[in-house]
């Protein structure tokens, strides 16, 4: 087992290797820890695209004894507001009680040929609290064709917090693997709060 002091200093040594703004990254992160140890973490750098510019975000997901910490920071500008580009960075730290949905979607190549613990192609990571709810609706019918009648709507609620996903190819297999261990990690927390 991995003391929190180390898994600290990997967490800093891998927003470093992430190149995005570090020292910002991680003052946002430190300020949502408020000195709670780790129990695990991950650090997911992407690219996303704003209209014709290639902008970068960085998640931060770690997990502490009494709490889930989700940290984005994002690029911005220039724009009206700003004539230089700038980031900002915003953590929202969630109790663990308040979780109520991890979901792990796994995509792995030749199913047939699979074995537990083999390599996955990508891994989405979606978890709930319950702060962002999406709601699916369409009008609802009858079996009978003839009928005109206004059945009224059907759908679906669902939880759709935090939706993280990645893959072999963009990632690498190190961060896919250490998002299935802090999936697992975090669903751990939530069940033993439940007994």
């Amino acid at each position: 087992m991995t003391d929190a002091g180390t898994l600290h200093h990997r967490l800093r040594g891998d927003i470093e290797r992430s190149g995005y703004y570090p020292a910002l990254v991680a003052d946002a992160l430190e300020t949502a820890l408020a000195g709670e140890p780790l129990v695990s973490y991950v650090v997911h750098h992407e690219a996303t695209f704003d209209r014709d510019e290639l902008r970068r975000h960085v998640t931060v997901l770690v997990l502490t004894p009494t709490r889930l910490i989700v940290g984005h920071t994002d690029e911005h500008g220039p724009d009206d507001t700003c004539p230089e580009p700038y980031a900002s960075a915003s953590t929202e730290a969630v109790r663990l009680e308040k979780v109520d949905s991890v979901v792990v979607t796994r995509v792995v190549a030749n199913p047939a040929r699979h074995h537990a613990g083999g390599p996955m192609r990508e891994v989405v990571l979606t978890i709930g609290w319950g702060a962002v709810a999406r709601i699916d609706l369409e009008p609802a019918g009858c079996g009978d064709s003839e009928c005109d009648a206004d059945h009224g709507y059907t759908g679906t609620a669902s939880n759709d917090d935090l939706s993280l996903r990645v893959s072999e190819a963009a990632d690498g297999p190190d961060v896919v693997t250490q998002t299935l261990a802090f999936a697992a990690a975090l669903s751990e927390a939530t069940a033993a709060r439940l007994r």
